[in-house]
């Protein structure tokens, strides 16, 4: 939600003002600490109701840890120190805090780090319990950031929260604490003979019963449960009121010969598979009706969902009407961009591109041609949806990797387009379950096949105890002039063990390979990601070191190798999607599955059906039925748009439920009051304006 918006909403309601007011109007949260916790909880400006809904990742009983050695290595572990001395960085190289403990030195080491902390949290002299990871680097003991803890939470209770090094957990727990004082209980929006059946607490409960560890923050947690079905009420209902919106207006007709799309089949240098023409041909006769299509195009990557949206673009054009196609990201618009211009340079069309970062006079160029027409075909990122975009005759909405764009953005982008049809691109493979949350009774296209010409990709699982031998085949593949990644595990997004694990590899590879070598993840600013992705897209940086924001938005041909460390800590779903990043060109790929033995039995189990199929609706369906909490598709490691608390993989009965009650609120009339409320605290709020009005 914007500031403005935010603002206008909490005006007209006094329960709803406290949650939406921003965090420095909370009591003892000045401006500085509010820009911290900005970044905690990764909202550009967030109100109260974000930091309560950034929840507590575990409630620990906790034993020091009396004594240590090898065979702990990779166990986090609650330590007493004695601060000895700081080292600071110099470089790329980290801030180090020399302790030592019963059985002898233990280095405490922090990447971006940022000096005033941790001088404050660890002055020389002090003794304090400290809880971390153990990990051993150069015949030395250490722990990469690792959190402080207070003596009484030594001895008892301790709630975890995602935290960055930027603000420590008491200071985080006072935040919480003061938000839970300013914030008003709110009138149920569920029924109280459903809530009553389900055993569930209120809404303001539920969240201070999580922050304060007075229940887990697991799926089955009455406390947990009762926000995962408000979450996906309020989702619901978003959908039922663009679906009951879509079904009421007209939409062109766009039923051409199809001369463009034959003068383009002709001309490229394959020929499209069944499962593409199948799709086509489904698209069409969406198209040709006098309704609204809302349809979704599922492949796997590479399986050629490009191809297939130019095709259904193109008929749009040749109908007089405008299509465009959004992008999640700025690299990925560029690239479909330059692959349509490719294909569409012997039809003699031309596709425009309008990002966030191009010159003002280029957008304004670009939004004039849009406005009288001359451009039938635009690529771009969601500055297509912003509120200075017009369009002449807009026909065609395609949406790539949609599950990076919420439905009130999806909805903002058709409203350009009075009737506009809408055609969803998506290479994650969704289990039906995850579908049916997320857009209900959709049509669906699936591209079950690969275009020929495709080299085989193989898949190998590999101890992290080998790590040498996979650092000295990476050199060989370096020396032949390949091109590859090394993915490094992550949990939430910009989360501070992610960005020490990428950057503690990004340091060890440098001073390894030199300057082929590139970085990208959450933490930094987007020109510098968007910088070092062009330079390893260019060849430049030929091993990008990088979180799983590399999922999608990049696609490089040329890389042929891909190294997932801790492949055990994801899904298969993202592992799958993570390694169709190679072996996209006609040369064979290679995947190595780096893991920390010994494997927990699901985790084998993942891993050894990801070595032997490559079948990514299969590997979904699989990991559906093996069902390990948030490991699929699921809230922490999915690429579908992050749920806070709902967990499809437990909470199928809660969907089942609120999909039931956002119908009936839906055909009842305009939504309550308290429904509406419900909207504007998950940010749903530009989905009000799909209502008639009263």
């Amino acid at each position: 939600m914007s500031r403005g918006a935010a603002e206008q909403a909490a005006a007209g309601d006094p329960l709803l003002a406290p949650w939406l007011a921003p965090l420095d109007a909370l009591a003892g949260v000045g401006p500085a600490l509010a820009r911290r916790l900005a970044r905690v909880v990764g909202v550009e400006s967030p109100r109260v109701r974000d930091l309560l809904f950034h929840l507590p990742r575990d409630v620990r009983t906790l034993a020091p840890q009396q004594a240590f050695g090898p065979e702990d290595v990779g166990r986090e572990l609650l330590v007493e120190v004695e601060v000895r001395r700081h080292r600071p960085g110099r470089g790329r190289s980290p801030w180090r805090i020399e302790t030592v403990t019963a059985v002898g030195r233990l280095d405490l080491v922090f990447f971006r780090a940022r000096r005033p902390l941790l001088e404050r949290s660890f002055p020389p002299g002090r003794r304090c319990f400290v809880l971390g990871r153990l990990v051993r680097f150069q015949g030395r003991f250490e722990m990469h950031h690792p959190r402080p803890v207070t003596a009484e939470a030594a001895a008892g209770r301790l709630v975890v929260w995602p935290l960055s090094g930027e603000v420590g957990a008491g200071r985080f727990r006072r935040a919480v604490e003061a938000a839970l004082a300013a914030v008003p209980d709110l009138p149920e929006w569920h029924p109280p003979a459903l809530l009553a059946r389900l055993a569930l607490p209120t809404f303001r409960e539920a969240l201070a019963r999580l922050h304060r560890g007075d229940e887990p923050p697991e799926p089955d947690s009455p406390a947990r449960r009762r926000l995962a079905l408000d979450e996906l009420l309020a989702l619901q209902l978003v959908l039922a009121l663009v679906r009951t919106a879509r079904t009421r207006e007209p939409a062109p007709v766009l039923a051409p010969p199809g001369r463009l799309l034959a003068q383009l089949l002709a001309q490229l240098p394959f020929t499209p598979t069944d499962a593409q023409l199948r799709a086509l041909a489904e698209i069409r006769a969406d198209l040709a009706r006098p309704r609204p299509m809302m349809r979704l195009v599922q492949g796997d990557v590479g399986s050629g969902k490009t191809l297939v949206a130019l095709m259904a673009m193109l008929l749009a054009a040749e109908a007089g009407f405008q299509a465009v196609l959004m992008a999640p990201t700025e690299v990925l618009a560029r690239q479909h961009a330059a692959a349509l211009g490719e294909w569409l340079a012997p039809l003699g069309m031309e596709v425009g591109l309008l990002s966030g970062h191009l010159t003002a006079g280029t957008r304004r160029r670009i939004l004039e041609r849009l406005a009288r027409g001359e451009l039938r075909l635009c690529v771009g990122t969601h500055a297509l949806f912003q509120p200075d975009v017009t369009f002449h005759r807009l026909g065609l909405v395609v949406v790539d990797e949609q599950h990076r764009f919420g439905v009130a953005q999806r909805a903002a982008l058709v409203a350009k387009g009075p009737g506009a049809h809408l055609l969803l691109l998506s290479a994650t493979p969704i289990p039906r379950t995850q579908l049916l949350c997320w857009y209900g009774d959709l049509a669906i296209s699936r591209l079950h096949e690969m275009p020929p010409g495709r080299a085989p990709r193989t898949t190998r699982v590999v101890p992290l105890t080998r790590l040498g031998e996979v650092i000295e085949a990476v050199a060989r593949a370096l020396a032949r002039g390949e091109q590859g990644y090394w993915i490094c595990p992550a949990i939430a997004p910009a989360e501070a063990t992610e960005i020490a694990a990428a950057e503690a590899r990004f340091a060890a590879l440098c001073e390894r390979f030199g300057e082929v070598v590139g970085l990208v993840h959450g933490g930094q600013p987007v020109r510098e990601r968007m910088r070092v992705m062009r330079a390893f897209a260019e060849g430049v940086v030929r091993l990008l070191v990088a979180t799983t924001v590399v999922e999608v938005g990049v696609d490089v041909p040329a890389a042929r190798f891909m190294v997932i460390e801790q492949a055990e800590r994801f899904g298969l779903a993202q592992l799958h999607q993570l390694r169709g990043r190679v072996g996209r060109g006609d040369r064979p790929g290679v995947c190595l599955l780096l893991y920390t033995p010994p494997l927990a039995p699901p985790a084998r189990r993942r891993l050894a059906l990801l070595r032997g199929c490559d079948d990514g609706f299969r590997l979904a369906e699989e990991d559906l039925r093996l069902r390990g909490p948030g490991e699929i598709l699921g809230v922490r490691q999915s690429g579908m748009p992050q749920l806070r608390f709902a967990d499809l993989t437990h909470h199928r009965e809660l969907l089942a439920l609120a999909a039931r009650e956002a119908r009936a609120a839906v055909a009842a009339g305009p939504l309550d009051r308290s429904r509406r409320r419900l909207l504007e605290l998950f940010g749903h709020q530009g989905a009000l304006g799909l209502l008639r009005a009263g």
